[in-house]
């Protein structure tokens, strides 16, 4: 496992358990890291598209574009009303394995959240995630890649970007 990837995770992890506990927010997110140790990092629930083809092609076309090295999306799990969980997987390109964390959210009578259990860690293969093969290249169209750099530039704004240093 790359030592981004690892990073990476434990990253994730804190950004989760602040957004919970201290804004009482959960989002969908996606992150890269890039050889050089770029990191991006946007809520997909940023990106104007209906389907999630759409969505994973796009995300397709920035892990590419990017040349990453390893990325991460995440997401509230609702089992039922009383177990609800935050999971996010880890995907590095060198690596058959992906890692993939989950935790316990509680929530007070008003709903909001009010702890968080640690993040389990499971080593699991890469193929069974849904979202695994975003690193795989594929091809597209001179158009598509134009309107996906577009969109990419649009968001911005709503992009952080950093450098997690070498």
């Amino acid at each position: 496992m790359h030592l981004f990837a690892e990073n990476l995770a434990v990253e994730i992890s804190s950004y989760y358990r602040n957004l919970a506990l201290g804004h009482g927010v959960i989002p969908k997110v996606f992150t890269l890291v890039n050889g050089e140790g770029d990191q991006y990092l946007f809520f997909i629930d940023d990106l104007p598209m209906q389907s999630d083809e759409e969505r994973n092609q796009f995300l397709a076309y920035i892990v590419q574009a990017h040349e990453s090295v390893c990325y991460a999306r995440g997401t509230l799990v609702i089992v039922a009303k009383n177990q609800q969980f935050i999971e996010f997987a880890v995907i590095d390109r060198d690596d058959t394995d992906a890692i993939v964390c989950s935790a316990e959210l509680t929530r007070d009578m008003d709903d909001k959240p009010i702890s968080l259990s640690e993040f389990d860690k499971t080593l699991v293969k890469k193929s069974s995630i849904i979202f695994g093969g975003l690193l795989e290249s594929v091809q597209f169209s001179d158009d598509r890649a134009e309107d996906f750099e577009s969109l990419w530039l649009e968001m911005k704004s709503k992009i952080l970007h950093r450098s997690m240093g070498l």
